[in-house]
């Protein structure tokens, strides 16, 4: 456990989070954000508190790599909550509570988050960022992130399609169990080393949402691990979020999207929002097509020796955000 001066304050950490750290945590991830989005201009700007489920996923997603520090009075000063799926580790959300940045726990919470993800294993470790934050992409670049693609967030209207989607979730206990290795076998087949299994089962443990299956030809073509669960507490269910899709040809997007926009009516969402990597331009066509709108853009970015990869043949996208 590290002690050290912020400012005449001493910061110490890292330490665990837990699920009685929500609250608080909430705050310094508002006061934190807001004060981001003044800095760029956005003074009217006030983030809201996230769901309490969603935290709740993205500590017991993390683990051990939901990490705190804590000032000399024991209130938050600063998180980094650092995620593996197989071989690919990325970090967020982290923040430090704006009375203490420019002190040095940025680069402290950073650096932190690195080492645990290397010691985990991780060849790939990145994270994402506003891209009109100049600050922000100065700052990772000091710590040796570079700029990738962006990140766009796109939209599907809700809509029904003409048979209900196949969930996860719908299967019994055996089926289910054995789902889950299919899902695990296809993307070791699309991009070895990814394993999505922790996501999809505390996804179904926390009743978040579902898991979305495509088949084609009696075998797993695809799924998409989408959340319904509202991403801001207090708030309506309004979008279905998906985390991870894999499919195994790129061809098979139109039909997901179909299916994606159906489960999304049945859940009681408006739309389903599917973030699409810059480098999978196939993917972002074949949603546009189909009236996607692009609702947000981010800036991927990885740590110098631990680059992204991308299949040959197939698609997997995974959401570097909770």
């Amino acid at each position: 456990m590290a002690t050290r001066p912020m400012r005449g304050r001493l910061v110490d950490g890292p330490h665990p989070i837990t699920i009685a750290d929500i609250a608080p945590l909430n705050q310094v991830f508002s006061d934190a954000f807001t004060e981001r989005y003044r800095r760029d201009g956005m003074v009217g700007v006030r983030v809201p508190f996230l769901n309490p489920l969603i935290w709740r996923y993205a500590i017991e997603d993390a683990g051990t790599g939901a990490m705190l520090w804590r000032d000399e009075r024991g209130e938050i000063a600063a998180f980094n909550v650092a995620h593996m799926s197989g071989t690919e580790g990325w970090m967020g959300p982290l923040a430090a509570r704006p009375d203490l940045q420019g002190a040095g726990i940025g680069k402290q919470i950073v650096t932190s988050g690195i080492e645990w993800l290397r010691a985990h294993g991780a060849t790939t470790i990145g994270l994402e960022t506003m891209p009109r934050t100049l600050d922000n992409i100065g700052f990772y670049a000091r710590l040796g992130f570079t700029p990738g693609a962006l990140t766009l967030t796109l939209t599907l209207e809700a809509q029904p399609a003409e048979r209900s989607p196949l969930l996860l979730g719908a299967l019994t206990p055996t089926d289910r169990a054995a789902m889950v290795v299919a899902c695990r076998d296809l993307a070791q087949r699309v991009l070895p080393g990814y394993d999505f299994t922790r996501e999809i089962e505390l996804t179904d443990q926390l009743a978040a949402g579902d898991t979305v299956l495509l088949w084609n030809d009696g075998a797993l073509a695809g799924y998409a691990l989408c959340h319904t669960a509202p991403l801001v507490e207090g708030r309506a269910r309004e979008e279905l979020r998906v985390l991870k899709l894999v499919l195994a040809d790129e061809a098979e997007m139109p039909r997901m999207g179909i299916i994606l926009a159906d489960y999304a009516r049945r859940s009681g969402a408006r739309r389903v929002a599917v973030r699409v990597q810059g480098n999978y331009p196939g993917v972002f066509r074949a949603m546009v097509n189909q009236g996607a709108r692009v609702r947000w853009s981010d800036l991927r970015m990885t740590l110098d020796g631990t680059p992204e990869v991308h299949p040959a043949r197939g698609v997997l996208l995974s959401n570097w955000e909770i």
